[in-house]
């Protein structure tokens, strides 16, 4: 163990020990990681790292992502050390309330923090998703001599982020992609938490990375710096393809009982296995959180370094500036995630039809206004374009130009990074994780789009990015029992209230066209967390605007419309049942029923509103309340109350032609009727 006596050894068992203290002070944690990739951080974070812990979040930093999010401690003992704004009293506070070293990392919540990571494979798929952006922004913003765009990603994997589908999902399509500047470092040490990984799988990672596209690099002894050097040195020199760099380590390293063992996963070392931990490693026992006069000094040399890069990309940009100042002005645009002036006036707005149009359709309507003036705006679908209609007509193919051999997409010849149509192919966990990593990265506005069913394969990055706040757009078509003949595999009844449920999430169902516009406009403009378009695949009658007033989406919930003063009763709809309630309140006032129909496209933006508004829409005088959606009640007692009725689907679907699927399910202009007389009845 002569290693750890030299001074980079020493840095070394540094950010081994302070991260062992503070999941000791905490009486909580994860020491196994810690201890055996400290080495392989370090290495990457004093020699390759190009970073400037005064700022943070300067565009053209190296991210790196800890996917292996359980090893936090580590990642903040790093920032500590390399002089990011994580005090040695914050690592005192590992795992406590208010505290900037939360249990998992969280992005915004901790300074030098990429993405918020924990649930294992997510992490990995975040950093395809920065790589993503960052060759899309190179390609769109470089230029001969002026190079202002040029970082990499890395990101540290364990055994369990390779075990996850979703890590290979992306894998494959970083792979595909040619992502040079994506290096992963795996701390291959074959333990899990229930015990060895040979317990549950026997495949050869590396040979799986190879056969996706990556170039791989093997480091024998996890503890030798000089052959981590070499290895991430070789990854870097890789112009066109990803990179694996499979770490030998051993988890626990230095706890003479524990290492190597499943019992220093995830669970504190414990008093004495820690003296002894540091003992055996050359550490001084106390006092507690110790880091030498001499580490802190030559890591904060690093530090400043490091930051070199900054202030060398700095003077870049000034002359990048004075050469091309319309491109850095939309380059400096983009990063401060400003929108251009007057965007909207392109959104489109839909005259009165009582045929109308999907939803869906309406979606690419918008799209295709808006991707000539907003060019941040990117993103594709798991293959399912000429459904989902989420192309970008004008923008091409994201594909890389060095692919051997030319083809055909979907939207045209295969392009270059410079295109914004992501083919993520049959892949909708990765693609959410991705979208999410594109969001993060800076720069640029992500979609990603499936089936509402799909959803569900979606919810860890759709959870993440709600809990994070990241603002990416989330599409799903085919929306409901409507889509008809595909049957109850396809026709999604839970999953709308489900994606409800997450906090942070703003969910919307547009009724028609026009509706479907201002649902774009709130999810394009919204900066501070993620959206939810929920759009029909069969069309939808485009309201008659000039009677019922403007699509007042960003409310969440407006009047539609008032058949006389003081309703008696009150339909509230979304999306496509919206229509029904119209044609139910017109039956019912011909009948001399005061009815109002209320569009609620949002409950989220809908709660946001004050109390004075709600009431307005929702008057508490009227308890006679109906709901009408094509999914489940569950949830709607919110807003009909204990007199009020839930019209809906709270069974799977079946497989017919779609009018009569609701037909048979009882959602009709005739059932609606009926539950309105009930609740009016003397």
């Amino acid at each position: 163990m002569t290693q750890e006596r030299t001074l980079d050894g020493r840095c070394v068992n540094a950010l081994r020990f302070l991260s062992v203290d503070a999941i000791e002070r905490a009486n909580s944690g994860h020491p196994g990681l810690p201890l055996g990739a400290a080495p392989m951080a370090y290495a990457l974070w004093s020699r390759h790292l190009r970073y400037d812990p005064s700022d943070p979040a300067w565009p053209d930093r190296d991210r790196f992502v800890l996917s292996a999010g359980h090893g936090s401690a580590l990642l903040y003992s790093l920032l500590h050390l390399f002089g990011y704004d994580v005090s040695l009293a914050e690592l005192e506070r590992f795992r406590q309330w208010g505290s900037r070293t939360p249990g998992h990392p969280e992005s915004g919540r901790t300074p030098g923090v990429e993405v918020t990571t924990g649930p294992l494979g997510q992490g990995i798929a975040n950093a395809v998703g920065l790589a993503i952006a960052e060759r899309h922004l190179g390609a769109v913003f470089n230029r001969p001599g002026h190079s202002v765009v040029g970082h990499r990603t890395f990101a540290l994997v364990g055994d369990g982020d390779l075990m996850e589908g979703v890590s290979y999902e992306a894998a494959a399509l970083a792979g595909h992609l040619r992502l040079g500047k994506l290096v992963v470092l795996y701390d291959s040490n074959d333990i899990c938490l229930a015990g060895s990984t040979s317990l549950s799988t026997s495949e050869d990672v590396a040979e799986r990375f190879q056969a996706a596209g990556w170039r791989v690099e093997r480091v024998a002894d996890g503890n030798d710096l000089e052959a981590l050097d070499r290895a991430i040195a070789a990854a870097e020199a890789e112009s066109d393809r990803p990179a694996l760099i499979e770490v030998k380590t051993i988890i626990g390293y230095g706890a003479p009982t524990k290492q190597n063992t499943y019992g220093a996963h995830g669970s504190p070392l414990g008093p004495e296995e820690t003296r002894k931990a540091k003992a055996a490693l050359g550490w001084p026992e106390t006092p507690p959180f110790y880091v030498p006069d001499d580490v802190r000094a030559h890591v904060a040399s690093l530090a400043r370094r490091a930051a070199t890069a900054h202030a060398n990309w700095t003077q870049t940009f000034d002359a990048y500036r004075d050469a091309l100042p319309d491109l850095a002005a939309e380059f400096l645009r983009r990063m401060q995630a400003e929108l251009p002036p007057a965007w909207d006036s392109v959104l489109p707005t839909f005259p009165t039809d009582a045929k109308g149009l999907a939803t869906r359709k309406a979606s690419e309507a918008v799209l295709q206004a808006v991707a000539p003036v907003l060019p941040e705006l990117i993103g594709g679908s798991a293959d399912l374009n000429p459904s989902t209609l989420t192309w970008l007509r004008t923008a091409g193919d994201f594909e890389s130009d060095q692919r051997p051999t030319a083809g055909q997409g979907a939207v045209g010849p295969f392009g270059s990074y410079a295109g914004r149509n992501l083919h993520f192919g049959v892949r909708e966990h990765a693609m959410g994780a991705i979208a999410n990593g594109i969001a993060q990265h800076g720069g640029l506005i992500s979609y990603a789009a499936t089936f509402l069913a799909f959803a569900d394969y979606m919810r860890a990055p759709i959870r993440l990015a709600a809990l994070s706040h990241y603002p990416t757009v989330f599409v799903f078509t085919h929306d409901s029992i409507g889509v008809g003949e595909d049957g109850p595999t396809h026709q999604p009844v839970e999953q709308l209230m489900s994606l409800r449920l997450i906090p942070d999430l703003v969910v919307l169902r547009p009724a028609d066209a026009n509706e479907t516009t201002q649902a774009w406009r709130i999810a394009l403009e919204r900066r501070d967390g993620p959206t939810v378009l929920v759009l029909t695949r069969q069309n939808l009658p485009t309201l008659d605007r000039p009677k019922t007033g403007p699509a007042d989406v960003r409310h969440g919930a407006y009047v539609l419309w008032d058949s006389a003063p003081s309703p008696q009763v009150i339909l509230v709809a979304t999306g496509s049942e919206v229509s029904l309630a119209m044609s139910a309140a017109r039956t019912l006032a011909a009948d001399g029923v005061r009815v109002r129909v209320v569009s609620m496209p949002s409950w989220e933006l809908f709660e946001c509103e004050s109390d004075s508004y709600r009431d307005s829409v929702l008057p508490s005088a009227v308890p006679a309340r109906v709901s009408v959606e094509a999914g489940r009640t569950l949830g709607w007692e919110r807003y009909v109350g204990d007199r009020g009725i839930a019209l809906g689907v709270d069974r799977f679907g079946a497989s017919a032609p779609a009018g009569e699927v609701f037909e048979k399910l009882g959602l009709t202009v005739d059932a609606v009727v009926e539950a309105a007389r009930r609740l009016v009845a003397p």
